[in-house]
């Protein structure tokens, strides 16, 4: 793969719906052919929004942008501003609740391989095996 350099407006890139979520969409903003070890993606949460607890077999490295949100890794949960980073290990449950009011949005970037996605609640949910985080969701 060659590398081109570029400078995309977030605006260009359409937004689509996350289906497991709630008032919740998704902008890939550099995708796995633009760039080659990461992906930059950028989630808007509606006021109440949210995403359902789950565990995803890559890392996330996150910005919040705007809002606020309660954010679920593991057992615990935070309480995420704007400028707060937040880092969610591979195979953490974790899920999303943004401010009723505000509501959130935040950059995720993560590395480019296979990404599994699997909802804590769902028929067949298979848990990740990371050491400090295998088998457990809430």
């Amino acid at each position: 793969m060659s590398i081109r350099l570029f400078v995309k407006s977030s605006e260009s890139v359409a937004a689509e719906v996350v289906e497991a979520g709630t008032g919740t969409k998704l902008q890939v903003l550099i995708n796995d052919e633009e760039g080659p070890n990461f992906a930059l993606r950028r989630f808007i949460m509606e006021p109440g929004g949210g995403i359902p607890e789950h565990t995803n077999a890559e890392e996330h490295e996150q910005y919040v942008l705007k809002g606020k949100a309660r954010v679920g890794i593991g057992e615990k949960v935070f309480e995420v501003n704007i400028g707060d980073a937040v880092l969610i290990p591979e195979g953490a449950p974790h899920w999303y609740e943004a401010d009723e009011k505000e509501g959130f949005e935040f950059l995720c970037i993560v590395p480019n391989k296979e990404g599994v996605i699997d909802v804590c609640d769902e028929p067949g949910f298979r848990r990740i095996e990371n050491k400090e985080f295998a088998g457990r969701c809430r």
